[in-house]
């Protein structure tokens, strides 16, 4: 198993677990496969080296040995009988039936040779092809054949004899050798399986509360930091101490919103009474205009202006405090959305001079909401279709039902919005282009707060939108069934 090969079926193992493979997961899985194979694969080819080298080594000794006791033998018979009856009945005392030996003289020629020898000769003729003197044994290829040859001078009473030709067939030793080594790749192979199995459960459970905090904190909003605590039971103390410093920081976060909100409701509440004052002044200056020159008339209309739009600004961050605060009260009533919204596209084509369209179904569909909040709603939203599109664009409002729940579509054909800013389009303060809002007027927060009031009130609202081609809000509230929820 290759190394890129491994790489690719541990990568593939993390895509169908959904990991990434620059996880820490995958990371460790497939670092610690990576070693663990390693190691294996070394164990295993150390293992086969080592069994051949102790294989050949033990034939090895066999023949060295024989080759040793030889010359002792082949004096004692000698003694009693001729040098060639001795070598005869020498080479039927050392040889064995794995063992072949056969003797030549110094001119080359076989003197006499084992029985196994002759055996073997028939079969495989280049084996007398060998002329040495001397040789210590090693590993020779006769045909297909692996053979361990040895080669040793031959003295009889100071006499030269010839040359001892000793060998041993372990073509099949060898073979026997290698079917062994296969079966212990195989075995590797499938622990390397278990192995990777077993790493990944494991690594899978150790990360596994690594996950449980990611999760939390995705799903943690401004309004869950109170409550929002990460439990983890037998985690390793490392992350269980990581857990206990995310807790930690969760209570900062939340004491610091906490803080956050009282403070802008604080400030919002003292500013707005004094400034209030300051723009009934300002209109009573403005009124007296016989006594101001041009210059000064201009100068208090933009002074008042920017008081009054202070004003706006501050009443929405203390709508946004008290909702946030749960201190946003709604007053609930049925509402029949087919006359509600005629009313609402009266008024703000009286403010916009703008052409407003309106569909409703043939039938009544009524809602059961605050009237008040959901104008406020509906009249920031109809300002910001305006605002955002052309004056000779027309801007649609559609009144679906789609049970059980009724929606209000309020649909421009204007600049539209990214696809990048739409999901923190309903963040207080933030703006997609800060040029284009500080020159329509903006505050930053009316969607903000038309967000929290649909939402108090038990609704939802969305976009949809596509750069050139316009938006659509959809605020949709559950149909009205006779009956007022508890609120």
């Amino acid at each position: 198993m290759g190394f890129f090969t491994l790489k690719r079926a541990i990568a593939q193992q993390c895509k169908r677990f959904q990991f990434s493979t620059s996880s820490l997961q995958f990371r460790l899985t497939f670092e610690l496969v990576a070693l663990s194979v390693c190691g294996l694969g070394i164990v295993a080819i150390w293992a086969g080296w080592q069994m051949e080298q102790n294989l050949v080594a033990a034939h090895k000794q066999t023949l060295d040995y024989i080759a040793s006791r030889f010359p002792e033998q082949l004096e004692l018979y000698s003694e009693m009988e001729t040098v060639e009856t001795g070598l005869v009945r020498t080479l039927q005392r050392v040889t064995t039936a794995e063992v072949m030996a056969w003797v030549k003289n110094p001119d080359g020629r076989l003197l006499t040779q084992s029985a196994e020898t002759a055996k073997f000769v028939a079969q495989v003729p280049e084996m007398m092809a060998f002329d040495l003197k001397t040789m210590a044994p090693q590993i020779v290829h006769v045909g297909d054949r692996q053979i361990i040859l040895c080669v040793s001078p031959l003295e009889v009473d100071g006499e030269t004899v010839g040359q001892l030709y000793l060998s041993q067939d372990i073509t099949a030793d060898l073979e026997k050798l290698y079917i062994s080594l296969w079966r212990l790749r195989l075995v590797s192979v499938g622990t390397i399986i278990l192995l990777i199995g077993a790493i990944i459960h494991r690594i899978q459970k150790v990360t596994k509360p690594l996950a449980q905090m990611s999760t939390v904190a995705q799903a943690i909003s401004a309004d869950d930091l109170q409550g929002a605590r990460l439990e983890l039971h037998q985690a390793p103390d490392e992350i269980l101490g990581l857990a206990q410093v995310f807790n930690e920081m969760l209570s900062r976060l939340s004491s610091a919103w906490e803080n956050q909100r009282q403070f802008v409701g604080n400030v919002s509440h003292e500013l707005r009474t004094p400034l209030a004052i300051v723009e009934g002044y300002l209109q009573s200056l403005l009124r007296r205009n016989n006594d101001l020159n041009e210059y000064q008339q201009q100068a208090i209309a933009i002074a008042a202006t920017e008081t009054a739009h202070t004003i706006r600004m501050l009443q929405d961050l203390l709508d946004l405090a008290r909702a946030d605060g749960g201190h946003l009260h709604f007053r609930h009533q049925p509402i029949m959305l087919n006359t509600f919204l005629e009313e609402i596209i009266i008024m703000a084509e009286q403010v916009s001079q703008r052409c407003i369209q309106l569909t409703t179904p043939p039938e009544d569909v009524i809602i059961y909401a605050d009237q008040d909040r959901l104008q406020q709603v509906m009249l920031n939203l109809i300002d910001n279709a305006i605002k955002y599109s052309e004056a000779d664009q027309i801007v649609e409002i559609d009144l679906d039902i789609a049970p059980p729940a009724a929606q209000i579509n309020v649909i421009d054909y204007g600049i539209g919005i990214p696809l990048s800013h739409q999901g923190r389009i309903f963040e207080r303060f933030y703006r997609v282009d800060e040029t284009m809002t500080r020159s329509r007027d903006g505050t930053g927060l009316g969607l903000a707060i038309a967000k929290s009031l649909v939402e108090g009130m038990g609704g939802k609202i969305s976009l949809r939108s596509q750069p050139q081609k316009g938006s659509c809000f959809t605020i949709s509230f559950p149909l009205w069934q006779g009956k007022p929820r508890a609120q």
